[in-house]
């Protein structure tokens, strides 16, 4: 037996010994008495990060994958930060959470567990009674003024993977947490880990069970957003949950402002945490809304709204006779852009003060709104920990389909709150004789025609993608598509963003290149913009820009 072995076999049976989970137990037992060196290290070389999106990754046993010892650990270790922290514990009261879940494989296990085991660390906890969007569970914090909140889920990624998303009240404003507050709850975790079992670990049933109140908290107070909604069936929409949870909070928020009620596409409507008919539950990925434009021509709509399974994004299709499915999916800058002018227009009317946001890889068509309106424009980094934490935010997105239309309610991105504001702005344009595409080529008109893109690389070897950016970094290009670009390494930070990973290039004739590893999966980012005197020109622009890159990215 080699060493390597041995330790391998050490580190599973000590894990196998504490986990209550008969599953995850009997594969490592199984793995052990195999003596499979390679599944083992797979499981126990290294454990999963936790960082500022939380934990992510795949079911299984081990340190290295999503299960109950390591949700427990994780748990165990935001309460003893909780506990550290004076903003959240006093003489008066201790320390509160809130914690929702999805309908992913052991979402419902590991959300209570963790009501469990904050419980027994004295936390006042309180879990959902059922299934919940994410927004829902921001908003819940928010409401509730807890001292955190967490959210099991794993969002778009694959069917296998689950996740743990942690969300801080008090001066963090209840948005998601950000770098030094991910390191401090790393530590504990770590010291929970090298210290306890699961089994060691205080647990207690005196938690609170939350539910409808908070649900019909959450859907009077989106309601509220849209003022009163012009009736009449004028736009036929299809939606889709992509299996899952979105369908029922969206369902009552629409019917309480009295929008016709939407079609929907029958077998993604429930939640089921094995996906059967998409491969991948992202809308942005190829054939995931194959089912929901399917839909729409048997159904002749108008629309096509789809939530990822966590409802926090949004997706949207219109009707296009070119397009050989008959419909058009918007990139997320398109349904920025759509959303920030509407709900740049409804501030102007509330006589509102405030700003509009963005993240640096996203079209800056939206500074161009701020500017018309006579609005605030922040960029910055990528992810919603930074979007929502832009004061006075009127508006934020992020062209991964996220889009945050109240900030001050659910400070996250929301994709159930986005395809209201989406919906009631269809039915208005249709009672004036108009479109969502007409909308569009409003907007190009006067913001200017941006046409945004993006290569994706995904990879199985990390070191591809360090490898990549370590050669742009070094063999910088001063040219792209022969045309003179600007270098900035993001990793030195400036301009008002703190560092990280990504380099940016500005051409010389106004187009842009950002790249980036992405923050939740094994992918290099290419993110690409160009600006044109039309939409045609633009786009052609976007072509050449696209196909440059690729070359020097191969």
């Amino acid at each position: 037996m080699s060493p390597n072995l041995a330790d391998l076999i050490a580190a599973a049976s000590a894990w196998a010994d504490q986990d209550p989970d008969l599953e995850t137990r009997a594969e490592l037992e199984q793995l052990i008495d195999n003596r499979d060196v390679a599944a083992l290290s797979e499981r126990f070389d290294g454990r999963l990060e936790f960082g500022t999106a939380g934990l992510r990754g795949e079911l299984g046993a081990g340190s290295n994958r999503m299960n109950r010892v390591l949700v427990g650990q994780a748990a165990a270790g935001i309460a003893k930060f909780l506990l550290s922290q004076p903003e959240f514990n006093s003489d008066v009261e201790p320390p509160s959470v809130v914690i929702g879940f999805d309908g992913r494989i052991n979402s419902a296990v590991f959300a209570r567990d963790s009501a469990q085991i904050l419980a027994g660390a004295g936390i006042r906890a309180f879990l959902f009674d059922g299934v919940i969007p994410t927004p829902v569970l921001a908003f819940a914090g928010k409401h509730l003024k807890t001292s955190a909140a967490i959210m099991v889920t794993a969002s778009h990624n694959p069917p296998r993977d689950n996740g743990y998303k942690v969300y801080l009240g008090g001066s963090n404003g209840g948005s998601q947490i950000i770098s030094p507050t991910d390191q401090a709850i790393a530590g504990h975790i770590a010291e929970i880990a090298k210290t306890k079992t699961f089994l060691e670990i205080n647990k207690s049933d005196k938690f609170e069970i939350v539910g409808d109140e908070l649900r019909q908290a959450y859907v009077a107070e989106t309601a509220s957003l849209t003022g009163e909604v012009i009736e009449g069936d004028n736009v036929r929409i299809v939606y889709t949950a992509m299996h899952g949870v979105g369908w029922s909070t969206l369902k009552s928020l629409f019917e309480s402002v009295g929008l016709a009620k939407p079609e929907t596409v029958t077998a993604q409507l429930l939640p089921d945490g094995n996906f059967p008919t998409v491969a991948f539950p992202n809308p942005e990925e190829p054939g995931a809304m194959d089912l929901a434009l399917q839909t729409g021509r048997e159904r002749d709509a108008d629309l096509i709204l789809a939530n990822d399974p966590d409802a926090d994004r949004l997706a949207l299709a219109i009707k296009d006779a070119t397009s050989a499915t008959g419909f058009r999916q918007l990139t997320g800058d398109e349904v920025g852009l759509l959303l920030g002018d509407e709900m740049a227009r409804r501030a102007v009317a509330d006589r509102r003060t405030g700003n509009l946001a963005c993240s640096i890889v996203s079209s800056s068509a939206l500074s161009k709104v701020a500017e018309h309106y006579g609005f605030g424009f922040r960029e910055t980094l990528t992810g919603f920990k930074w979007i929502s934490k832009v004061p006075d935010l009127i508006f934020g997105y992020e062209e991964a389909l996220g889009y945050c239309v109240d900030a001050d309610h659910t400070p996250d991105k929301d994709g159930i709150s986005a395809a209201l504001i989406i919906a009631d702005l269809a039915n208005r344009l249709a009672a004036q004789g108009k479109t969502i595409g007409d909308r569009l080529d409003d907007l190009g008109s006067l913001f200017g025609h941006y046409a945004t893109g993006q290569i994706s690389i995904r990879v199985t070897d990390l070191s591809v993608i360090s490898n990549l950016m370590a050669k742009l970094r070094g063999q910088t290009p001063s040219e792209i598509d022969s045309v003179d670009a600007a270098f900035r390494d993001l990793a030195l930070g400036g301009n008002g963003l703190a560092p990280t990973d990504g380099v940016r290039f500005d051409l010389s004739d106004g187009r842009r290149v950002i790249v980036r590893p992405s923050g939740t999966e094994p992918k290099l980012k290419c993110y690409l913009q160009a600006i044109g005197s039309t939409k045609a020109d633009a786009h052609t622009k976007l072509a050449a820009l696209n196909a440059a890159m690729r070359v020097i990215l191969s």
